[in-house]
Parts: C-alpha cells; sequence; structure tokens
C-alpha cells in the first residue's frame, strides 16, 4: 500500500509539480487548494489526485481537512507544507491585515498542518515533513517584510522540529526555491524579469518540476539521513553558508 501525501497549495504552479512528481514516485496525494474550484476540478481530471478545499491559515480548518483526507486515503505520512501568498508594500505601507494575511498562510499553517499529524508518524515511526521556503527568506527583499519573515521562520521551524522527531522516524526539511518560471514570475514585467535571470549564474529560471523532484526525493526512504536541512534551489543566485 502506498504512501499518503498531502501538499497544500498543491494544485498550481510549484504545488502542482510537487503533487504530480510524489504521484509518479508512488505516493498517494491529497493535493488542498483554498479557492480556485475549477482549477482544482481540472488538476484532478488530468492527473487523478484528489483535492480538498481549506484554508492553511485556519486551525480549525487544517483539523477537519485533515481528518477527511484520512478518511479517504488513510493515514498521513508525509505533509508538504507548500502554500504561500504575497502581500508586499513597503513596511511604511504595509497594513496589519496584510502582514497577518501572508504570517497565517505561509508560517502558522505549518503548525495547523503538521501538529495533527505528529502522533500518527510517530506511532508509525516513519514521518515527512517538507516546507517550501524561499530565497527572500535567506537573504531579505526589499517590499517583502511580512513574506521574509514568514519564510525565515520556516527554516527556523524546520531546524527545531526535526531535532524533535529524529529518533522517531521522521525527517524536517525545507527547499527554499530561487525565482522558479510560473505564471507568477511570468507576470512580472519583461525588463524587470530579464535583469532578475542575469543575476542567476546559471543563467535561467528554475523549472517547477526541479522543485518537485527534490521534494519526491526529500519523502523518500533514502532520505533517511537527511533532517534539519534546507535545500537550496535557486541557480547559484544565494549561495548560503
Amino acid at each position: 500500500m502506498s504512501r499518503v501525501a498531502i501538499v497544500t497549495g498543491g494544485t498550481r504552479g510549484i504545488g502542482a509539480s510537487i503533487s504530480t512528481c510524489l504521484q509518479a514516485a508512488g505516493f498517494t496525494v491529497a493535493a488542498n487548494f483554498a479557492g480556485n474550484e475549477e482549477r482544482a476540478k481540472s488538476f484532478t481530471e488530468m492527473t487523478g489526485i484528489k483535492t480538498f478545499k481549506w484554508d492553511v491559515g485556519k486551525e480549525k480548518a487544517c483539523a477537519e481537512g485533515i481528518a477527511e483526507v484520512e478518511k479517504q486515503l488513510g493515514p498521513v505520512d508525509v505533509v508538504v507544507n507548500n502554500a504561500g501568498i504575497t502581500r508586499d508594500a513597503m513596511m511604511h505601507k504595509m497594513t496589519s491585515e496584510m502582514w497577518m494575511d501572508v504570517i497565517n498562510t505561509n508560517l502558522n499553517s505549518l503548525f495547523f498542518m503538521t501538529k495533527p499529524l505528529l502522533d500518527g508518524m510517530r506511532e508509525r515511526k516513519f514521518g515527512r515533513v517538507i516546507s517550501i521556503s524561499s530565497i527572500n527568506g535567506q537573504k531579505g527583499q526589499m517590499g517583502q517584510t511580512n513574506y521574509s519573515a514568514a519564510k525565515a521562520g520556516v527554516i527556523g521551524f524546520t531546524k527545531a522540529l526535526a531535532q524533535e522527531t529524529a529518533r522517531k522516524g521522521i525527517t524536517v526539511n525545507c527547499i527554499a526555491p530561487g525565482y522558479i518560471d510560473t505564471d507568477m514570475v511570468s507576470a512580472v514585467p519583461e525588463k524587470v524579469l530579464e535583469g532578475i535571470i542575469a543575476s542567476i549564474p546559471v543563467g535561467r529560471l528554475g523549472k517547477a518540476e526541479e522543485i518537485g523532484a527534490m521534494v519526491a526525493f526529500l519523502a523518500s526512504e533514502q532520505a533517511g539521513f537527511i533532517t534539519g536541512a534546507t535545500m537550496t534551489v535557486n541557480g547559484g543566485q544565494y549561495i548560503a553558508g
């Protein structure tokens, strides 16, 4: 019987590639989404992956969503905390709502999604907690104090929880992507995008499948000795020490 994996924000962009890469690796995947039901339906029709709607920034919704996934698919052994939003503004123009929206979705969701699954993982002595951070959580980015703070928090969460769960067979890792060729990045003005690509040593944007492949490896049995790590997948744009 295949292991079950939940991917938050799993029907679009990087999340869709994570979902399909895990499926190709033999996992039974539940793809969470927040709002675009038409896209979720299309994704299921294309891939056969079941989709589940809830807001990962709300604790009760996460508990209920996880319970429904386990009811339909079985115990969850892998959670990929991928869902994320941006509400960009310079700090002096940022509202408390813009701050809290990003913190809830991008950081608090890790607690809401991971804690309900830990007891089961501990009992089965196997678990994979994989979270998506960002290059901007490592180096910061003007106009993104909320996003950068949340994504830096993902790295701290990963390092701390990894130490708590290692002896129970549960690994906790995160991936910090650079600029990936998704709809969001493609919407950047052409001249700005040219400047971004010029700053990437490999000379191109990343591919969503490259993030998906990294997630699939970290979720595998072969990655059991990797925990507390931050995988930088950014084409050499930022090299963390």
